[in-house]
C-alpha cells in the first residue's frame, strides 16, 4: 500500500470524499456497462433472443457482468494496494491495509456486489434501497464512518497522510 500505515492520527475520509471516489469509478464502470449492453443486444438480436425476458436480457446480463467486475476490482486493488482509483484521485485510503484477501472479497461481496444485481427488474429496487442504505449507515457512523462492508471487514477508509 501507497503512504505510511495509518496510525490514531489517521482521520477518517469525509462522506463526500468516499462519494466522490465511488461516482468516478461508476462513471468508468457505467461505460464498461454500456458497451457491454450495447454489444449484447446486437448480439442478441442477430441470434433472434432480443425479446427473451422482455428485452430485458442484455441488460439483465450487462448488470451481472459489469457488477461482477466491478466487486471482483474493488477487492483486487483493496487487497493489492489498499485503495482504488477512485480514492486514489480522491486520496484516501483502506485502513489497515494490511488485510488478508479474503476478508477483503467479505468486504467486496457486501458493497459493491450488489450491482450485479441491478438489471433484474424489481430485484434492482430492493438492491438500490441496500446501496442507499449503506450511504446511510456510513453517515450515521461517528466518529469512523464506517459501512458494514467497512463492518465486515475490521477496515476503515481515512485520508492520506500529506
Amino acid at each position: 500500500m501507497a503512504g505510511t500505515p495509518p496510525g490514531p492520527q489517521a482521520r477518517p475520509a469525509e462522506w463526500w470524499e468516499r462519494l466522490a471516489a465511488r461516482f468516478i469509478e461508476a462513471l468508468v464502470f457505467g461505460v464498461f456497462y454500456y458497451i457491454l449492453f450495447i454489444t449484447l443486444w446486437g448480439f442478441l438480436r442477430t441470434v433472434g433472443m432480443s425479446e427473451v425476458f422482455g428485452g430485458r436480457l442484455p441488460g439483465v446480463i450487462g448488470w451481472a457482468v459489469a457488477g461482477f467486475a466491478y466487486a471482483g476490482y474493488d477487492w483486487w486493488a483493496h487487497s493489492r494496494r489498499g485503495r482504488t482509483f477512485g480514492k486514489a484521485i480522491m486520496r484516501i485510503h483502506l485502513a489497515p491495509g494490511d488485510r488478508p484477501p479474503r476478508t477483503l472479497l467479505k468486504r467486496s461481496l457486501v458493497y459493491p456486489a450488489p450491482l450485479m444485481l441491478m438489471g433484474i427488474p424489481v430485484v434492482n429496487l430492493v438492491a438500490g434501497m441496500l446501496l442507499f442504505g449503506v450511504g446511510l449507515l456510513i453517515l450515521m457512523d461517528k466518529p469512523l464512518e464506517r459501512g458494514p462492508h467497512d463492518r465486515v471487514a475490521g477496515t476503515r477508509v481515512v485520508k492520506d497522510l500529506r
